[in-house]
């Protein structure tokens, strides 16, 4: 790959009359990688793929999965496309749902903005819980308690139980 500077100097070069191999050995490049530059087959700063596109054929599967369920897992989806023969990663694969926009958006998720559903604990942290088993407050929780918000506003998932 050349980068934007480097394919003007192809270009001003192979007008002053150089040759392909003259240039390709002044930059350091291959002569084919030049030549496809000249020909305006690749565009600066701009890599080629390095392969065919694994996720392509499975995309109008998880377009219908994600019209069926909007809240539908990337997990499960993956072991789902996995199943049909999807023989890329996980990254890969979230990396393929990102770039063609196939998560639809939830107007009621959206609008819940970030997780602020509170328990309200009528007792404090360590005592006997309704369950009947002490719980101990999560790392979490600590913090939360550090920065001065009552004990009776931890999240839910702050408060464990106690192993016996």
């Amino acid at each position: 790959m050349l980068t934007q500077g480097e394919s003007v100097e192809v270009h001003a070069l192979r007008q002053r009359g150089w040759s392909v191999s003259a240039i390709a050995r002044h930059l350091g490049a291959d002569r084919k990688t030049v030549r496809a530059y000249l020909n305006g087959d690749r565009v600066p700063g701009q890599r080629r793929p390095a392969g065919p596109d694994r996720f392509g054929p499975y995309s109008e599967y998880c377009r219908a999965r994600f019209a069926d369920d909007p809240h539908l897992w990337a997990t499960a989806l993956f072991e789902e496309v996995t199943g049909l023969g999807y023989d890329g990663g996980y990254s890969s694969f979230t990396r393929g749902l990102r770039a063609r926009g196939l998560r639809p958006r939830c107007e009621r998720c959206a609008a819940a903005g970030t997780p602020a559903e509170f328990a309200v604990i009528d007792h404090p942290a360590g005592k006997e819980a309704l369950c009947g088993k002490p719980h101990r407050a999560s790392y979490a929780a600590r913090v939360i308690m550090r920065r001065g918000l009552p004990d009776a506003m931890l999240p839910l998932a702050a408060v464990t139980p106690l192993s016996a």
